[in-house]
């Protein structure tokens, strides 16, 4: 399976949303109000979303749809230890499309993306969600801080991580 990352477009935003609710991340009860927040991110301009469209070889010009999507954020205020600064958003991978890399690519696209503005990249998450912390070590996000909240974040069981990721020096 091959897959295409490129940055989102307003025509994604409805590939975006049923991929959320395929991975039960959102109702059609809020999908409108999603609709809206994705519309915002995708237009602006310190922020990137991206997507992964699955392609297979025979099947070049098609495929799928959206499979896959991600985002970052930017803090234009310190908050705490949470410094202003360019922050991974969260992945989300069709749970039919999940543990074939997709996520990575969509971390990889974000990281060079953020690269290109920043010496530091910045990531929020559940102190339980081993998968996504064991994803982003290989960018070398550290540990910073733990608490119940970063900027707008909040935490289910209450306790998140607050991880930094250094440029590599080329």
């Amino acid at each position: 399976m091959i897959f295409a990352i490129r940055p989102a477009s307003q025509a994604d935003v409805p590939g975006i949303i049923a991929v959320d609710m395929a991975a039960v991340r959102t109702s059609q009860a809020l999908a409108e109000r999603f609709a809206a927040s994705l519309s915002a991110a995708v237009a602006d301009h310190v922020r990137l979303v991206v997507v992964a469209e699955a392609q297979d070889d025979a099947n070049v010009g098609g495929g799928a749809g959206v499979v896959g999507w991600a985002k970052t954020h930017h803090w234009d205020y310190d908050d705490g230890p949470a410094l202003a600064g360019h922050y991974l958003g969260g992945v989300t991978v069709r749970p039919d499309f999940r543990r074939l890399g997709v996520a990575a690519e969509l971390t990889a696209a974000r990281m060079a993306w953020i690269w290109e503005r920043a010496d530091r990249a910045w990531f929020v998450v559940n102190v339980q969600n081993e998968a996504s912390l064991a994803l982003h070590r290989k960018w070398g996000f550290r540990e910073v801080a733990r608490g119940p909240r970063f900027h707008t974040v909040t935490f289910d069981g209450g306790e998140g991580v607050l991880l930094q990721a250094a440029r590599p020096l080329s």
